[in-house]
């Protein structure tokens, strides 16, 4: 499995901490310093099954910044990915992707029923 974090978020940290205390084996890449290309969104994008605004970090500040939150909706796919790949801060953290599924964001229910 590849989890992708940054260490200074909180849910990061417990995501990695949940990983640990399971015993989960994985590779850590940093979100900020090797961001996600633009093939690996679209990739995990189709196998997450979920809208493309869900990879975006709405909370994070360059999204507040870049008012992004008006922008999205009239930005079309391309332009999205191309955004979410030239920026790691502007997607959600973190992301845990295995070889049939991507969780986006940490609910631990939720990645405690996908890795049983």
């Amino acid at each position: 499995m590849l989890f992708m974090w940054y260490p200074k978020c909180g849910t990061c940290q417990k995501a990695k901490k949940w990983l640990d205390a399971k015993g989960f084996a994985y590779d850590a890449r940093l979100m900020k310093e090797e961001h996600p290309t633009e093939a690996e969104l679209r990739k995990w994008h189709a196998m997450s099954g979920l809208p493309l605004k869900k990879f975006f970090n709405t909370s994070g500040l360059q999204y507040k910044a870049l008012h992004l939150k008006d922008q999205l909706p009239t930005m079309s796919e391309d332009e999205q990915y191309a955004l979410l790949a030239g920026d790691g801060m502007l997607v959600k953290r973190p992301l845990l992707i295995g070889d049939d599924f991507v969780l986006v964001g940490f609910k631990e229910g939720e990645w405690e029923e996908k890795l049983k």
